[in-house]
């Protein structure tokens, strides 16, 4: 046994196990699970499916990855789970491969962290450097694009996206889409502005800061026109600037739900108090 598998870890043999591997005990690991360079399992993590981990994931204790999901439809069809590199996976969370009715695939991007307890359900597909804090829950067939956090025990509902960019607040109740770079709080959850911080730290100019915040003024404006009305404006005013046609193409793309809106308008002027700390 090499003296980085524990001896009391259970490793099938038609398991790919990649340079560096780290198993700790009370690991189990199944028939179709590949795992990449440098991945370490602390202890009692549980490994199965068709599910590939990325070069230098840490998955913490109890977590379960890849056994079959919790869809009353799935019928033990070959589905998969795929997760990138340099991801931290912490105790008890729960990740599953996909089902016939969502592509047959889960994914999950580079350098996330998934905290305590943290779950992503079937035909879930999460972009890179996503963090979902303690407890927090996909419900299967979302989309969560890049840079997003989602706070502790917010849960969000099924077919739901989530643009990159977008800060999920905790306890939140998230039914509808959230455009990219929003801000999203509340049960149920509303739109209540735009994650400024979260675009100052990641260094995004003051300019574009203000090139999304007039776009936002103009299409949660609810005293001018329809929301229709409003986009078609916005598209014609912004279509040269790169994040606001992100937040427009995000909103005018098919979806199976409706748009996270604000309960009581734009509310520009305090997220310009907001704007008032970021360096011109």
């Amino acid at each position: 046994m090499p003296e980085n598998i524990h001896p009391t870890a259970i490793i099938s043999p038609d398991a790919e196990i990649g340079a560096g591997v780290q198993v700790g005990p009370y690991c189990c690991i199944g028939d179709n699970v590949i795992l990449g360079d440098n991945v370490r399992l602390r202890s009692h993590v549980t490994v199965d499916g068709h599910t590939t981990i990325g070069e230098g994931t840490e998955i913490f204790p109890f977590a379960s990855i890849g056994l079959p999901p919790q869809d009353l439809k799935y019928d033990g069809e070959h589905s998969t789970l795929t997760i990138g590199k340099y991801n931290r996976i912490r105790e008890y969370v729960t990740m599953q491969p996909g089902t016939k009715g969502g592509g047959l695939k889960t994914t999950v991007g580079d350098h996330c962290l998934f905290m305590a307890g943290a779950h992503v359900a079937h035909d879930c597909h999460i972009g890179n450097r996503v963090n979902m804090a303690n407890y927090a829950t996909l419900s299967g067939h979302i989309t969560v694009g890049n840079n997003v956090t989602i706070g502790g025990l917010a849960a969000v509902h099924q077919f739901v996206r989530i643009g990159n960019h977008a800060f999920i607040g905790g306890m939140a109740g998230i039914s509808y889409d959230v455009i990219p770079y929003a801000l999203v709080m509340g049960r149920p959850a509303n739109l209540a502005g735009l994650n400024i911080v979260g675009m100052r730290r990641k260094g995004i100019p003051r300019d574009e800061l203000e090139q999304i915040l007039q776009a936002y003024d103009l299409i949660f404006d609810k005293e001018k026109g329809t929301l229709v009305e409003r986009v078609e404006q916005a598209v014609q005013l912004h279509a040269d600037q790169a994040k606001v046609k992100e937040i427009l193409d995000f909103i005018q793309a098919d979806s199976a739900r409706n748009l996270c809106m604000p309960e009581y308008g734009a509310d520009t002027a305090r997220l310009r108090t907001a704007m008032s700390s970021v360096p011109s």
